[in-house]
């Protein structure tokens, strides 16, 4: 059943309570008497509403993989399959409650242990899943099984069925450890668009075939070569559909790679970030804080941050979801000096 809409009593507004407007001689009792109106003065808040800059609520942060798995491995043993449909720590920004990684990204970090299945449902909210380490893991997504393989990025389309799971050592291709991956999903934007909910499917694992390969795996395998062949000392290549369209309408991604010492070019841009480490160490110089990150870390850039990677004397490779595809369908995505205003012009 749909929700009632909240109407007014009849009759309206009981003007017995409101202050005439003709007794009124300061702005001071004209603002306080306007409360009764449900009306309020824009002239005094007209700062806050229009700030001379982006002004995100999130900090730039980093997760540190070492400090965290000991406590999602715990996880694994105090909490069953049975108590937690899905068994993730959420990164939750320090300014902000979770699900808050940045303003408008969700992460967590998934664990399933072998033998085990997170039951099938579907979501309003669209997913991309980083997949960190172990072996045999799997999801199955409206009736393809695929496997999840370390440095793959398997995505969920909004509103298909999926379940997750993992094989034992008993079973080919499985062990007797856990399989870890980066939840990426575009949560926070329905706090502001009221839309989203689960549907529970009626068996713990949908109905599925196996397949190796699928449209919604992006292979580890087929990127690093991309990121390699580029002679550049930083380079970043997207994560597309066959059709060359981003891989989700709200997040975008993309994988990064800078030769030992070299650094990214400098950016301010309106989008967020999350970024992983997928291998080797270095920082990222975020205004006038430095985040130290190395391989396994997680960290964020809030919008209209200026930041900059520097690697180590080491390569590195990264792995970013963003909220581009978001921004820019919406006219929203700006960068720093970039006059994009094309509306008079068309």
């Amino acid at each position: 059943m749909a929700p009632s809409a909240v109407t007014a009593p009849s009759g309206g507004q009981n003007l017995g309570n409101v202050t005439p407007a003709k007794s009124l001689n300061t702005s001071e009792e004209l603002v306080e008497a306007l409360k009764a109106t449900n009306t309020a003065p824009l002239w005094a808040q007209m700062t806050r509403l229009n700030p001379p800059a982006p002004n995100p609520q999130t900090i730039p942060y980093v997760w540190p993989y070492d400090k965290i798995k000991p406590y999602l491995l715990k996880a694994g043993q105090l909490i069953t399959e049975k108590q937690a449909e899905r068994r993730v720590l959420m990164l939750g920004n320090p300014a902000r409650e979770a699900p808050y990684t940045t303003d408008t990204l969700y992460a967590g970090l998934q664990l399933v242990q072998p033998k085990e299945t997170a039951p099938a449902h579907r979501h309003t909210a669209f997913a991309c899943r980083f997949i960190i380490e172990g072996t045999g893991g799997f999801t199955a997504v409206h009736g393809k099984r695929v496997p999840m393989k370390p440095r793959d990025v398997i995505v969920t389309p909004t509103w298909n069925w999926h379940d997750h799971g993992k094989k034992g050592a008993d079973e080919e291709g499985g062990d007797d450890q856990p399989v870890i991956w980066l939840d990426g999903l575009d949560l926070p934007s329905f706090i502001h668009f009221p839309v989203h909910f689960v549907e529970h499917h009626t068996a713990a694992r949908y109905p599925a075939e196996d397949f190796e390969e699928s449209d919604i795996v992006y292979p580890w395998s087929k990127m690093q070569p991309k990121l390699d062949a580029s002679p550049d000392e930083w380079v970043s290549e997207p994560y597309l559909k066959p059709s060359g369209a981003e891989i989700g309408r709200i997040i975008g991604a993309s994988a990064e790679r800078l030769n030992p010492g070299a650094k990214s070019p400098e950016i301010q841009e309106t989008s967020s970030a999350v970024y992983h480490v997928i291998e080797g160490s270095g920082s990222t110089q975020v205004g006038d804080k430095v985040l130290e990150w190395k391989q396994g870390d997680t960290f964020c850039i809030p919008t209209w941050h200026k930041y900059q990677h520097h690697a180590d004397d080491n390569k590195v490779y990264l792995y970013r979801f963003d909220d581009k595809p978001m921004l820019r369908a919406l006219g929203f995505y700006r960068v720093a000096g970039v006059d994009v205003e094309t509306y008079v012009s068309e």
